[in-house]
């Protein structure tokens, strides 16, 4: 018999039957066919019945037949790199959702740097330098085509993004301090500072240093929030700027370049001063604005101190049965007076200054006894050995001290030390806005809620975004570092609030009952519900909706425990995840 040509290939048939009980059932047959010519028919030749066979053997079987070449999985594709993805995607993801990129400009070169500069100080706050050469080790660089950006790319984009620092801020305003989003109408705003490395910068001065650098070369800058904390605009000033100036010059920008009116401003006692408030609503010839203003601030010790003289409007009586009382004085007409008495806060201030004043006294007591002794005399060299110890924990106001050639006497002040406790534990706050509007209880929560400008702070500076020191010598260059950590600190703020669930973090803390009392405790986790060992949980299983997503939904582990809460992680530090590329 002639041995037959003809091309082989797989064939499926499916047959269909229907059984007497209506059931419909279908059979399928995979089979290895040669199909060859008969005189003037094609006829088909059956080689191999391939039915058993698992269905990947037979789609291996069907591509070789159709002259595909089969090579083993692991030499199928090559891996030439593989670079880090899943941190910068995450963040990434998140700015798009912001409109981050639409904010920050026009698409175009400069855009794209100014986004992976934001983007990057988020995941791995480093200097410019540094982030050039990381944009080529994870995915950013090639995702937003800034992979081949030399270090006068970023300093041009870094200049392009602080002449739109006007124009940004003004859309972030429009976004959270407007009515529609802030029906409130308030805005927090409080200034700190950073050291600079270098000294040619115009913007460095000495002044007062809240990193505890003293004597350094220093910038400082303001932070505009609305009521939750969230980042709205920055401001950066010469080292030696008071609180005071900050506030006048922020205040012109709500007013005059966000365009906001009859906001409601709320800041710290040292800055929002009777001078402030008197220059806030009056125009440059003296007369009153038609969109007055309002603020929020505290008195100082002096004017507390005032006002619980004998006779005066703030006695202990107030608060036998309360801890807030709303009072008025001649001396702030047309304000509010919220005075509020917090015992746990006495109570820590007076154990602090006994604390102070005793180690004070330990640390004399060794100069008292060298006087005693004769082996230090003379009144100008007790003098300067006495002014080293002192001036250590600042209670020199406290003790009486007097000086010959041959001794040394230190006395406390008994009765400045009860008159400055008298003090303890309360403060009051001062405001125009009508109790109408804002209540007593809501008056301090908003003052306390410049705590979430101090949060900014330091993830700004210390926790997250690395602001200092400062490197840059030129002041716009300055100015643009700043801005591109409030952007950070923006997208940050934006990142905590999506990741809650999975940092075990609160969505929605219960608001206090009482404003002046401090804040309860955390309550300690719940520990995890002991594994059964007699009797084993079935699995679940998981919804398609919920297979395609992580986190899994509560519907794919509704069989087991939740996990007990670990560790809480900022942005920075999430896992990378790898994505070759071939």
């Amino acid at each position: 018999m002639a041995a037959r040509s003809g091309a082989m290939h797989v064939a499926r048939n499916r047959r269909t039957y229907v059984a007497k009980s209506g059931e419909r059932r279908v059979y399928e047959s995979v089979l290895v066919r040669r199909t060859y010519r008969d005189g003037g028919k094609v006829r088909h030749e059956t080689l191999a019945n391939l039915s058993a066979l698992p269905a990947e053997a037979v789609a291996a079987i069907e591509a070789t037949l159709k002259g595909e070449r089969l090579v083993p999985a692991g030499q199928a594709v090559t891996i030439t790199g593989s670079l880090p993805h899943g941190h910068v995607a995450a963040v990434h993801a998140m700015a798009v959702k912001l409109g981050l990129p639409g904010l920050l400009g026009p698409a175009g070169w400069q855009r794209d740097l100014a986004l992976g500069l934001v983007i990057s100080r988020v995941v791995t706050p480093a200097s410019k330098l540094a982030t050039r050469t990381w944009w080529d080790d994870t995915t950013l660089g090639a995702d937003l085509g800034i992979a081949g950006a030399s270090t006068d790319d970023i300093y041009a984009a870094m200049d392009w993004l602080a002449g739109r620092q006007d124009a940004i801020e003004a859309r972030l305003a429009a976004r959270h301090l407007a009515p529609a989003a802030n029906p409130a109408r308030m805005a927090l705003f409080d200034l700190s500072s950073s050291w600079l490395e270098g000294r040619c910068c115009p913007l460095a001065a000495r002044g007062y240093s809240r990193d505890g650098k003293k004597g350094r070369l220093q910038i400082e800058y303001g932070l505009l929030t609305d009521p939750a904390g969230r980042p709205v605009a920055v401001r950066v000033f010469p080292g030696n700027t008071g609180d005071p100036a900050a506030f006048t010059g922020i205040t012109g920008v709500v007013r005059d370049k966000f365009g906001l009116a009859q906001m409601v401003m709320v800041g710290d006692r040292g800055m929002i001063t009777s001078a402030r408030i008197a220059a806030l609503n009056q125009q440059e010839d003296g007369t009153p604005r038609p969109d007055p203003y309002g603020w929020i601030t505290a008195l100082r010790a002096p004017a507390i101190k005032k006002l619980m003289a004998e006779g005066g409007p703030l006695q202990m009586s107030l608060f036998d049965e309360q801890d807030l009382a709303e009072i008025t004085s001649d001396d702030f007409p047309g304000e509010r007076l919220v005075a509020c008495r917090n015992p746990v806060l006495a109570a820590d201030r007076a154990r602090k200054r006994e604390d102070l004043l005793a180690a004070t006294e330990k640390l004399l007591a060794p100069l008292i006894a060298r006087v005693q002794a004769g082996r230090l005399a003379g009144a100008a060299a007790i003098g300067v050995e006495v002014g080293k110890v002192i001036s250590k924990y600042k209670t020199g106001k406290h003790f009486a001290i007097t000086i010959t050639d041959t001794s040394l006497a230190i006395e406390r002040r008994q009765d400045q030390v009860d008159a400055e406790a008298a003090l303890d534990g309360f403060y009051v706050l001062r405001t125009p806005v009508p109790a109408a509007q804002l209540d007593a209880a809501a008056v301090v929560a908003a003052y306390k809620n410049l705590r979430y400008v101090e949060r900014d702070f330091r993830h700004i500076k210390s926790d997250d975004l690395d602001l200092r020191p400062v490197f840059h010598r030129l002041e716009e260059r300055v100015r643009a570092h700043v801005l591109i950590c409030m952007l950070a600190c923006y997208l940050t703020w934006h990142l905590r609030k999506a990741w809650a669930p999975l940092t075990f973090t609160d969505e929605h803390p219960p608001a206090p009952a009482n404003p002046v009392a401090p804040p309860a405790a955390p309550r300690p986790p719940r520990p995890r519900p002991l594994a059964s060992t007699t009797r084993r949980a079935a699995p679940t299983a998981a919804s398609a909706a919920c297979s395609s997503t992580w986190p899994p939904c509560l519907a794919t582990r509704s069989g087991s425990p939740a996990p007990a809460p670990t560790s809480r992680c900022s942005p920075s530090q999430r896992a990378p995840s790898a994505r070759p590329s071939t």
